[in-house]
């Protein structure tokens, strides 16, 4: 198994933040058949294979916000208003995949990306485990 870490800043407001060229980069030094697993080591962000940059990814940010509204509803309220909604959302987006990876690239589907997927507001720096499984 190889393994790296990279760094990703989401910024202050919610986001989906594209890591598709940092995985393909990855697998490409890894070379050869195999598994990429991404894995975000936090407790309030996910990770996505989604179509971006045709209006997913507002419609994922925008149906977490109709499912987990940023108010006082929820027990674990410390931080930003609703901050409880981002340790929530990690059961709905979970915090891996795995993608298959062929001759040192992914086997993404045509519009597939790979994204972090943040609503936590008060933490805007995150890492990112990627793993490359082979035999």
């Amino acid at each position: 198994m190889r393994s790296q870490t990279i760094e990703v800043v989401t910024g202050s407001r919610e986001r989906v933040h594209d890591i598709t060229s940092e995985c393909e980069g990855f697998v490409r030094s890894c070379g050869g058949d195999g598994l990429l697993h991404v894995f975000v080591p936090h407790a309030t962000a996910g990770v996505a294979l989604i179509e971006l940059g045709s209006g997913s990814d507002d419609d994922l940010l925008a149906a977490l916000s109709d499912l987990l509204p940023a108010d006082d509803r929820w027990k674990h309220a410390h931080g930003s208003r609703g901050h409880g909604r981002s340790h929530v959302m990690p059961a709905l987006v979970p915090p891996y995949a795995t993608v298959p990876v062929i001759a040192g690239r992914l086997a993404l589907g045509t519009w597939q990306s790979i994204a972090v997927v943040d609503l936590n507001v008060d933490n805007r720096e995150r890492q990112v485990r990627l793993s490359f499984l082979s035999d």
